[in-house]
């Protein structure tokens, strides 16, 4: 008779029904659940989606429109007030943000969590399609909903060559890599759109009778390509077309402007200088000190960032080869690394957390029975990919930390079983009879200690708006990893424990460590009795004592918390593998001015990089200059090779810049990129007064500089570009001339009168009909500028218009139709941000309110909200 017959007797005949029981004695059957959980769990987790970080969608649309050469202030009256006055009259959007920047319009509106997001899209869509009111000069309004572009890794592409030559160097790897089915999107940062510039002098014009205007209408009409349909023909069709199609600049020369009447013609090469190069910004892109554009890949579908990153090694291995003399192309900010590194964690904590469960197991159990205890870790967690498959979770950053989260608390209920069936082999029952009646026992415990740890964490379900996006997927994974748990730890677990011999009287190494464990336990148990009962025994005797000093402990508790000496972030600073340098100066100043700051804190980062360990810390600088804007990123090597840290980099390099001035504000920043990043504190004011936005923000950010622990404050608001407002004499309109006539006269000349656009290859290449750089750069010139009258004359432009000069705003923020204006700051540390801002809610918004009636602030839910 086997062992199991044996158990069998002893068994009653009730205590052999239901599942548990039923699993126990078949244990082909467990084995068999046990190989699908694992089997199948692998199968599908090696196919389920991989990325860095959660993808979702946004809900929002945003509309933008280009109004090219207008400032903000006319940017908010043409485009915005528009916008907002359509998509407040419809249902299902949320908040409505809206910028108004120099030459473009942004409206963004926030859905209301559950919406049509698409459906929504199409009536925006059809309302901003029907506006008129758009000034003549604005383009076509782009409507689309907003997506995560999913970033895997840079590409510096640099060298000491002309702007038009790196450009198209980059334009070919762009399209080089886009070709590869496992590269998704590519595109180029640090880059300018082709422009085809035609400049001509206004005393050459002159001398012609021509305007700016009218050249440019010369240009359009004979730069065309328009088919004619098809001749219909005995033989079949014959296509015909005019075909004056022009795509290079050159081509653009033998244009004729004028036509004499004894047929000599005046050509546009005649007239003007034409550059085929790049559209007229003032942005500049450099890396190491050369010229650069960085080419920035990002994943799409199903691609994981470690086989995209992979692609891209690929490619720039040949590259390195291929390229020209004097162009460089290295890899940066690969983000493949960082989920690499979080898989490596999760995959070495998995291992310490199994090895460890056995040892101590295997001490205070059996070996084998902690070996099946301790297999419920591996199967619990691939088994766990049949429920998140196809749920569509992916493995990305937040499952995995949600991962090694649950990895402490799994296999706690495999340990009550295993223990409760231990407990009843101590009594000397064999193991198919202790398995089934330990494992029914406990069945109920296990089960609503399972279910209050899945309770625990089902709120994070319904945290709203962004952060609940993210969020929602640590409960998904902590469900599907405590489902499969209870499972094995109820159904397989048994049945492996109740097919097992008794080992106790075997000899060698087996019996060896079986007899020393049993010896061990014994010596456990006797400690247990003779130390743990008598002290337990007097608590309960004195339990008031007891109870007063557990309540003692949790007031002390709750008192340390409330004193805020123990901080609340949102999301931990992590450091990055770069640090960064972002900073505005006045807006309107020359680049020139922007450029040499640029280069000075590229210097002092040298400098501080030369002192720690020089190449062995840094490996490569990237500045990006775009007219009073800058940053510049200092990429680290890894951490294991780097001397010191990126926030001990980024603090040393704070402390050398000493000679920085003008200055509107500037950020250090040692974790760009990570969770944690951005201001540690935002408040939004609002009010229908600019002026009152000014004053309150500005008090604001004194009031926060004043705190020890604060820096990097911003009041949101800086001095814009000097503006010249124009308006009509009577003397204009005694001559003929209208706003609008000279209002096209004096933008023609500055921003240039667009004469048509033509398609060259994957880009549009605007055609600018404008005034050389000389006379467009000199605020002289308004006092020389002449205009055409109607009846052919000219007028000197002092003598019809009345010029005042005044500021422009730099960029307009508003929500919900008022304007509003951003205070940002940061605290170190980042955990005392909490105290800081109920120093100001208790203290400094009442008085503030007072101060300046109807302003309302707002916390932007930053890391200290």
């Amino acid at each position: 008779m086997t062992t199991q017959d044996v158990n069998s007797v002893f068994l009653k005949a009730h205590e052999r029904r239901g599942p548990i029981a039923w699993m126990a004695a078949h244990s082909v059957s467990a084995n068999l659940l046990m190989v699908v959980l694992l089997l199948g769990g692998l199968f599908l987790g090696l196919r389920i989606k991989k990325e860095v970080f959660p993808d979702f969608d946004l809900e929002q649309v945003e509309i933008r429109v280009p109004y090219p050469g207008a400032g903000p202030e006319e940017v908010e009256r043409g485009i915005i007030y528009a916008i907002e006055e359509v998509l407040q009259d419809l249902e299902g959007i949320k908040e409505i943000h809206a910028t108004a920047n120099e030459g473009s319009g942004r409206v963004v509106a926030e859905m209301i969590a559950g919406e049509d997001v698409e459906q929504i899209a199409r009536e925006i869509e059809n309302e901003v399609n029907r506006i008129q009111s758009f000034p003549d000069d604005a383009e076509d309004p782009v409507v689309t909903i907003s997506q995560r572009r999913r970033f895997v890794v840079s590409l510096a592409l640099y060298g000491d060559l002309p702007g038009p030559v790196l450009q198209e160097a980059a334009e070919i790897i762009r399209e080089r890599l886009s070709a590869d089915d496992e590269i998704g999107l590519v595109s180029l940062e640090g880059a300018r759109d082709p422009e085809i510039s035609i400049e001509v002098d206004q005393n050459t014009l002159r001398s012609y009778g021509l305007t700016i205007g009218e050249m440019a209408r010369a240009i359009a009409a004979a730069a065309i390509e328009l088919p004619g349909g098809a001749i219909r023909t005995a033989k079949g069709d014959i296509l015909v077309r005019v075909n004056e199609r022009r795509d290079l600049g050159r081509e653009f020369a033998d244009i004729p402007v004028l036509t004499a009447p004894d047929g000599t013609r005046i050509l546009v090469g005649d007239l003007a200088t034409i550059t085929d190069g790049l559209e007229d910004t003032d942005r500049f892109a450099r890396y190491n000190g050369q010229p650069a554009v960085l080419i920035s890949v990002y994943r799409s579908g199903d691609q994981s960032p470690t086989s995209v990153s992979q692609a891209v090694s690929g490619h720039l291995a040949e590259l390195k080869q291929t390229l020209p003399q004097g162009l460089f192309i290295e890899s940066r900010s690969d983000r493949s690394e960082i989920y690499r590194q979080r898989l490596d964690l999760m995959l070495r904590n998995g291992m310490i957390g199994l090895t460890l469960v056995f040892i101590l197991l295997a001490l205070f159990l059996e070996f084998r029975l902690a070996f099946w205890v301790a297999l419920g870790i591996p199967i619990s967690f691939i088994g766990s990919f049949l429920i998140l498959f196809p749920l569509g979770v992916s493995i990305n950053m937040v499952t995995m930390f949600a991962f090694i989260v649950t990895l402490g608390i799994v296999v706690d209920d495999a340990i009550i079983v295993g223990e409760n069936v231990y407990a009843y082999r101590q009594k000397r029952m064999g193991w198919f009879e202790a398995s089934i009646r330990g494992a029914r026992e406990i069945a109920l415990p296990v089960t609503f200690s399972v279910l209050s740890n899945m309770i625990t964490f089902t709120p994070m379900l319904f945290i709203p708006g962004f952060m609940g996006k993210i969020f929602k997927f640590i409960p998904l994974v902590v469900f599907a990893v405590f489902t499969i748990s209870l499972i094995e730890s109820l159904f397989i677990l048994p049945a492996h424990l109740g097919h097992r011999k008794d080992r106790t009287g075997d000899k060698g190494l087996i019996g060896f460590l079986v007899n020393s464990q049993q010896r061990f336990g014994r010596a456990f148990i006797r400690m247990v009795r003779k130390v743990y009962r008598p002290f337990l025994t007097l608590c309960l005797k004195w339990r008031y004592v007891s109870a007063a000093v557990g309540v003692m402990i949790l007031l002390i508790t709750f008192g340390y918390v409330k004193s805020g000496r123990m901080g609340f972030v949102l999301f931990p600073r992590i450091e990055s593998d770069y640090a960064q340098v972002s900073l505005n100066l006045p807006f309107g100043v020359s680049v020139k001015s922007t450029l040499d700051v640029s280069d000075y804190l590229v210097e002092t980062a040298q400098k501080v990089a030369d002192q720690n360990g020089g190449e062995q810390l840094v490996a490569g600088i990237f500045s990006d200059v775009d007219r009073h804007t800058a940053r510049i990123r200092v990429y680290l090597t890894k951490p294991g090779i780097r001397p010191i840290s990126t926030a001990e980099f980024t603090e040393a390099w704070r402390k050398a810049a000493t000679e920085l001035s003008g200055i509107e504000n500037i950020k250090f920043e040692s974790d760009a990129g990570g969770p944690g990043r951005g201001a540690a504190i935002t408040i939004e004011l609002s009010h229908r007064d600019t002026d009152v936005l000014e004053q309150a923000s500005g008090r604001l950010a004194k009031e926060l500089s004043s705190f020890p622990n604060v820096k990097d404050v911003d009041d949101g608001f800086s001095q814009g570009k000097r503006q010249i407002d124009f308006s009509l004499k009577p003397e204009a309109n005694r001559l003929g001339l209208t706003t609008a006539q000279v209002a096209r006269s004096i933008r023609d000349a500055f921003y240039g009168a667009e004469a048509v656009r033509v398609q060259r290859g994957r880009d549009e290449v605007k055609v600018m009909v404008r005034l050389p750089k000389a006379q467009r750069e000199s605020s002289h010139f308004l006092d020389e500028m002449v205009i055409s009258t109607p009846n052919q004359g000219e007028v000197p432009l002092g003598d019809v218009l009345k010029m005042e000069s005044g500021r422009a705003d730099t960029s307009i923020y508003r929500r919900n139709g008022r304007r509003v204006v951003r205070v940002e700051a940061d605290v170190q540390p980042r955990s005392q941000a909490g105290s800081v801002l109920t120093d100001l809610r208790s203290n400094y918004f009442p008085e503030l309110s007072k101060l300046y009636p109807e302003l309302t602030t707002r916390l932007e839910g930053r890391q200290a909200d």
